[in-house]
């Protein structure tokens, strides 16, 4: 019989097999008007492919600062979304690409597309979510019976993983990597 568990672990074997880019973003907060301000991608065997921080439209609030530690002044002479975009598609081109909370990163993409008046070109077509995959291979039910899900750095310790979940957009794509290269190798116990 499959499990949860066990369809997750085939699951990750099998995206791990595509050679996948690892996207992870840090933001001005969380609203509707929220924008990048940080953008790494992480190939599959863990390089660095991009990691920039990015000028955004309008200044970053204190308590997303608080949060990831970038500041108005870090970003003043960063390239903004606009400039940034065109690299970041030439990366994301053809690719599967991981991204831990994908739906959140993607929202983000979209709205920075918004603020900066790039033209809203598709950034999650081959997107899939680790915190869904994660969710799922952890298998703690919610209270209406669906899988809970794990914050990043929840789902590192859960792991045993020693990779600090630093808010920052390199150190948490490849986090992202670790966690589902560990699902990928059956988690350890209760396979």
């Amino acid at each position: 019989m499959t499990t949860p568990r066990t369809a997750s672990i085939a699951r990750a074997q099998q995206i791990l097999g595509d050679r996948p880019l690892f996207l992870d973003t840090e933001t001005t907060g969380l609203d509707p008007r929220a924008e990048i301000v940080e953008i790494a991608l992480v190939d599959h065997d863990g390089s660095l492919l991009l990691e920039s921080l990015v000028k955004p439209t309008r200044r970053i609030p204190w308590d997303a600062t608080r949060v990831h530690g970038i500041s108005n002044e870090m970003v003043a002479d960063a390239p903004t979304w606009a400039e940034l975009w065109p690299q970041v598609q030439a990366l994301l081109a053809g690719r599967r690409v991981g991204i831990y909370n994908a739906e959140f990163d993607l929202r983000m993409i979209q709205q920075s597309h918004a603020a900066h008046r790039v033209s809203h070109t598709a950034a999650g077509s081959n997107a899939f979510c680790i915190m869904k995959l994660y969710a799922e291979f952890f298998g703690e039910r919610g209270s209406y019976g669906d899988f809970r899900w794990q914050s990043l750095d929840k789902a590192a310790r859960q792991c045993g993983i020693d990779l600090l979940n630093s808010h920052r957009a390199a150190a948490d794509a490849r986090l992202a990597r670790a966690v589902l290269a560990y699902m990928a190798g059956g988690g350890g116990i209760g396979n």
